[in-house]
This record gives C-alpha cells, sequence and structure tokens, in this order.
C-alpha cells in the first residue's frame, strides 16, 4: 500500500520518464517536491524500493529504473468497516482510498473492487486480523469456501462462504463464534480478493 506522498513521487518519477525518457535525479526530485533535503527524498525511494516499485543500480548516476510498463496503480474505495465477529449493521460511506499495483489485488479484469476496514476477531483463523483491510470484487457468483463480505437479515458481517447439502451459511474462522445461519435472507455484497495489514498493526502485536 503507498501513502499519497509515495504515490505522488512514484507518479512524477513515471511521468519524467514518459516525458523525457530519463529518470529524474534525486536533486529534481527534491526541487520538484520542495523537499529541505535529499536525506528525504531517498528515504521516499527506499520504502517505493522495499513494496516493489523501483529497482536501483547504485553505480548509475540516474539511479533509478521503474518498472513503468509493469506498475498499473489502482485507488480503491474503502466503505467504512465491516464486522469480523457478530453481525451488525455498518455504515457504507467512502471513509478514504488504498492505493494498490492491480497485480496484487488478483481481481478480475475490469472488476470493481472496493475495501473494507476489519473491525473484529472472528476471521484470525483465516489470517485475517482486526485493524487489517480487505480488498473485496463485487461480484454474485460466490463460491463455496470464499471469503465473503454479507448481508445476512439486514446485517452485515465478513465470513466464509459454506454451502452444506444446498443450503448457505456464514462460517467463522474462530471457535469462540458461531456459524451464522440466514432466517430470511443472504446476500453477498462482495469476495474477497485480497488483503492489506498495514505495519502498524503488525508492531502493536508484538
Amino acid at each position: 500500500m503507498l501513502t499519497h506522498r509515495q504515490k505522488s513521487i512514484l507518479d512524477f518519477i513515471q511521468s519524467e520518464q514518459r516525458e523525457k525518457g530519463l529518470t529524474p535525479s534525486t536533486r529534481e526530485i527534491q526541487k520538484h517536491f520542495r523537499f529541505a533535503s535529499q536525506t528525504s527524498v531517498m528515504q521516499y525511494i527506499a520504502a517505493l524500493e522495499r513494496k516493489g516499485f523501483l529497482n536501483r543500480h547504485a553505480r548509475k548516476a540516474r539511479a533509478l529504473i521503474t518498472p513503468v510498463q509493469k506498475v498499473r496503480i489502482n485507488d480503491i474505495p474503502i466503505y467504512g468497516q465491516i464486522p469480523a465477529g457478530m453481525a451488525t449493521l455498518t455504515d457504507q460511506s467512502i471513509e478514504g482510498h488504498v492505493s494498490l499495483d492491480t497485480r496484487s489485488v488478483n481481481a478480475s479484469k475490469n472488476a470493481d473492487t472496493f475495501a473494507l476496514h476489519v473491525h473484529g476477531d472472528s476471521m484470525i483463523g483465516a489470517h485475517i486480523l482486526d485493524g487489517d483491510i480487505v480488498i473485496l470484487e463485487n461480484r454474485k457468483d460466490v463460491q463455496n469456501g470464499d471469503i465473503v463480505a454479507a448481508l445476512i437479515d439486514g446485517e452485515t458481517t465478513l465470513k466464509r462462504y459454506v454451502v452444506d447439502h444446498g443450503r448457505p451459511y456464514l462460517k467463522a474462522e474462530n471457535p469462540a463464534y458461531p456459524n451464522l445461519i440466514p432466517a430470511r435472507e443472504l446476500l453477498i455484497q462482495g469476495v474477497m480478493v485480497s488483503l492489506v495489514r498495514k505495519q502498524v498493526n503488525a508492531r502493536k502485536r508484538r
């Protein structure tokens, strides 16, 4: 996941490569973004390199090589939170966006994707933790075993979709939570295709 500033710097580097055929120097990046020193530029470049958006050749004067033809950033809207616990009502207003390389999303081509913050621990067995961001694809052809955002009897939750003898229900990946069997309706709102875990969440759990 890229921060807003990281994405701006990557966009600038790619734009300069397309228009001039050259990668901008760290001094040119510093001047464009009005950084106080080149140290800030190098920190952003190092972060983009760690995330796989840049490759560097240390002995070249203009040492940045960006895989422009391989990287396509997609801004995915975040529609509030979804409980990974007991089903509850959730706000569907846009809270922001998460910027991802489209190769990492695993969605179908031209898919309608969106994101939700996870709240709760009912899906820890599927390695989905409180504070994670799940990326979902808006489609109806859900398969047995898919992890889904679902509206069950008027309430929303994140669970595994299971069909047993032709009857669908929602399964938690934590034995502390019961399975959810629809009394009236079960509407699939999205199928999970990817997961984003912020580093700050990982540090807090140590």
